[in-house]
């Protein structure tokens, strides 16, 4: 098991001693009664990051889990010793709550749990009202598996508005882009698997660093993992996840409430 994973009881610890709320539009939810200061970490609440900041770090990230191929994907991580994030959906390929043990596996490997709405609507064509519940709803998911949930989200289709944005300044999510899109999903096959990779390579060549990809694409899995891995080694790249690579201290990565 990974180091981290002996973080957690302190991660508990600490998110229930902070005091402040997020400021913004008033947001009501069931999800706990414990609050936490979100505000505290230096990252931007309710804006676009898309690139690492940390000197030669890579964020290999991975959406739409928990799927079948995740537990496949984490083999393949291990085997690098290597680390990265996951932005789950509560309901679209697979479902959250049928497959617990997968979420606890990845936060125990190490890796970092982020949020990617319920059931994967674009968020662009919702009412602030219905962006709230899709998270909320997936956190409520989350507090039932872990006790807690992300402070860090990615929107489908890497979709937003304004209206988005605001929704998740005043949740206190930081939002998640990508500068490299692997664009995997069009290439889930052994013939044209090779077309992502070299998507990948010429945009961490052009500078980019959070990196997009699908764990529930089974060559992403079997093939395009693998290749990104061998890849990022041979520049000297660490692989690691999002907050690491955006210097952000792991104690904010999740919360217990708002």
């Amino acid at each position: 098991m990974h180091f981290l994973a002996t973080l957690i009881p302190f991660l508990l610890s600490a998110l229930t001693q902070s005091q402040a709320t997020p400021t913004g539009n008033s947001i009501n939810t069931n999800t706990t009664t414990n609050t936490l200061q979100p505000k505290a970490s230096k990252l931007p609440f309710g804006a676009v990051i898309t690139h690492c900041t940390i000197p030669d770090t890579i964020a290999l990230t991975f959406d739409d889990g928990p799927y079948i191929y995740t537990p496949q994907i984490l083999d393949t991580l291990a085997q690098h010793g290597v680390r990265a994030t996951f932005f789950l959906n509560g309901h679209n390929r697979g479902h959250i709550d049928a497959s617990p043990e997968v979420v606890q596996r990845i936060l125990a490997e190490g890796h970092q749990l982020g949020s990617h709405t319920w059931n994967h609507p674009s968020l662009d064509t919702l009412l602030y009202e219905e962006i709230v519940r899709q998270m909320t709803i997936l956190e409520e998911a989350f507090m039932r598996i872990l006790g807690f949930f992300p402070t860090y989200m990615r929107p489908p289709f890497l979709r937003h508005t304004p209206v988005v944005l605001g929704a998740m300044a005043d949740l206190g999510y930081h939002v998640i882009g990508a500068s490299v899109d692997t664009k995997d999903y069009e290439n889930d096959n052994p013939d044209t698997n090779w077309v992502s990779f070299e998507k990948f390579k010429r945009e961490v060549d052009a500078g980019g660093t959070i990196v997009l990809a699908h764990d529930a694409h089974q060559h992403t899995v079997e093939i395009l993992v693998d290749n990104m891995l061998d890849d990022v080694e041979k520049r000297g790249l660490s692989a690691v996840t999002v907050g690491e690579c955006l210097g952000d201290p792991y104690e904010f990565w999740y919360r217990t409430g708002r």
